[in-house]
């Protein structure tokens, strides 16, 4: 089998092959450069202090989460910054790496090297932003109303439902992008 051959043979593949070793090199590059305590009182990347935004994000997801709560019932406090309890004893905080800014940053490569026009990327990556968003808030707010009296289903809920659940959207955002958006772009310049 020849080299010719072997391209014809993955070209159907492409764009999912693609679509692999992006999201694995995304989230080794994250794993090994961000670096940051449970606490959240210290993050680093490249040993440079990225604390700020980490911090933001945490504070202002423990808001929203805790707004939406109170919603639906009203045995819900906030305690600090990031950390919401409930009256039956459970609670959740809300580290640095609860935020989402992980799977954003993902999501971003993976649009970045998909193949398609510029015009679409630009409006489709905020798109997909916003998307990242919504979905980090549901999954926080969705594990905080299941843990409040079930706490033993928060390790199944965030470690592995939500956490795939998450990946299972970029992969969504990311097929539309390549099956619907990029076609029409064809004749965008790349």
């Amino acid at each position: 089998m020849n080299l010719r051959s072997l391209k014809q043979l993955f070209e159907p593949y492409k764009d999912i092959i693609i679509f692999m070793v992006t999201l694995l090199v995304a989230n080794y590059f994250w794993k090994f450069t961000m670096m940051g305590d449970e606490d959240g009182d210290i993050v680093t990347w490249f040993g440079i202090d990225v604390t700020a935004p980490f911090e933001f994000m945490a504070c202002h997801i423990t808001k929203v989460v805790y707004w939406l709560i109170c919603l639906f019932r009203d045995t819900a406090h906030m305690v600090g910054d990031h950390v919401i309890r409930f009256d039956s004893g459970s609670g959740t905080s809300i580290i640095w790496g609860c935020t989402g800014l992980k799977q954003s940053f993902i999501w971003i490569c993976l649009i970045l090297t998909v193949q398609g026009g510029w015009k679409h990327k630009l409006w489709f990556i905020p798109l997909g932003l916003v998307c990242c968003y919504a979905f980090n808030i549901l999954r926080i707010f969705i594990i905080s109303l299941f843990i409040e009296f079930h706490p033993e289903w928060f390790p199944i809920l965030h470690t592995y439902i939500f956490k795939y659940a998450f990946y299972a959207m970029l992969f969504g955002l990311w097929v539309w992008f390549v099956e619907k958006i990029r076609p029409v772009s064809s004749t965008d310049s790349e």
